[in-house]
């Protein structure tokens, strides 16, 4: 596992189990290779054996990878059958298919998959993609056993400190101000309009408001670095200052443990990847893409204007609009397409939202 994943959760006993449905061999063999180090794996040729093994095993099934052409019985009328028979409330699926025509793709999201990897993919994607979209499913299978109470105290708990945390943290950083309570404020604003984008990205009330909790801790590393030495510009001060990254999911991810709250979790891989980029530029894995986590590329670009639009220690704020169109053309790193729709579409609201 990368350092920059997160703890594998699906029913929060041992591994999970993938179920991979291709009629292709060296495909289901593939994509096989890519998860078996961290999951089990059962394989299906077509739609009719992918039903078989469901209704078999559906209580061990974490996720479905499903192509959609196959002889017999096609991805679309697996997802039918998994609707008729209640299965896809409890089992998450992912579509995997060199079938990129919008029809198709909104097809399968209509029949309940919750995301779709096109061919040629990237091994990261998968993996990554695979990962959150079980942890999801893991989470709301608690929410539905009975503990939703709970879990709802839990992350109330957890909220609370996390805002103790973020106040100490800028009580000692004089130069942020409210910092951390803006790019909380972004995050949600840009969160709460993806949907209406892009049928790509999808957060529920939860993910926004668990996301937007955990993005004021993006920062929270800066407290290990080694103030000293971050005075100026040279090449060591740049170095030191990187390190806030993984200093703090890091210990994010020590405090979490191996108990399952969502807040954690976040705010771990958050701290970790919000200053990766779109094209591969940032650090500290150079990331591409969407082997970002998609909550962190959204607070990426909510920090970003934050800090172009106040005032810092080394430099002078620029004006929404300078900021906005900094942004846009790339003058502070490449972001993902979609969230420069989003935030044009949104641009407007913001310097209200943030008084």
């Amino acid at each position: 596992m990368r350092t920059g994943e997160l703890i594998f959760m699906s029913n929060g006993i041992g591994r999970g189990k993938i179920l991979i449905v291709d009629d292709s061999e060296m495909n289901r063999s593939i994509l096989s290779d890519i998860l078996c180090d961290e999951y089990d794996i059962a394989e299906a040729c077509d739609g009719l054996q992918a039903m078989e093994i469901l209704n078999k095993e559906a209580d061990s099934i974490s996720l479905v990878l499903l192509d959609i052409v196959m002889p017999r019985m096609d991805g679309f009328s697996v997802l039918s059958k998994m609707n008729e028979a209640r299965l896809i409330e409890t089992i998450p699926v992912i579509i995997i298919s060199s079938e990129n025509a919008t029809l198709y793709v909104e097809r399968a999201y209509e029949l309940g998959a919750l995301d779709y990897i096109q061919r040629p993919f990237d091994t990261l994607v998968v993996r990554q993609r695979s990962l959150n979209t079980i942890n999801l499913s893991g989470r709301q299978k608690l929410l539905s056993s009975g503990s939703e109470e709970q879990l709802t105290k839990n992350e109330a708990d957890m909220s609370t400190v996390i805002n103790l945390l973020t106040n100490l943290l800028e009580y000692g950083d004089a130069g942020k101000g409210h910092h951390a309570e803006n790019v909380r404020i972004i995050t949600e604003t840009i969160l709460s309009n993806i949907g209406a984008i892009s049928f790509k990205y999808k957060p529920s009330s939860a993910d926004i408001q668990n996301v937007g909790i955990a993005s004021m801790l993006h920062d929270i590393g800066m407290c290990f670095v080694d103030k000293n030495l971050l005075k100026g510009k040279t090449d060591e001060a740049i170095a030191e200052m990187q390190k806030h990254t993984v200093l703090g999911a890091d210990m994010l991810e020590k405090l979490q443990g191996k108990e399952v709250n969502i807040l954690l979790r976040r705010a771990s891989e958050i701290c970790r990847y919000h200053h990766e980029r779109w094209d591969g530029k940032g650090y500290p894995e150079g990331l591409k893409g969407d082997q970002i986590p998609i909550a962190a590329q959204v607070v990426a670009v909510a920090d970003t204007y934050d800090k172009l639009v106040n005032k810092r220690l080394n430099r002078h704020a620029v004006t929404h609009d300078e900021a906005i169109a900094k942004i846009m053309n790339g003058e502070c790193g490449a972001f993902n397409p979609v969230l420069m729709i989003v935030l044009k579409s949104v641009a407007d609201t913001l310097p209200a939202k943030l008084k």
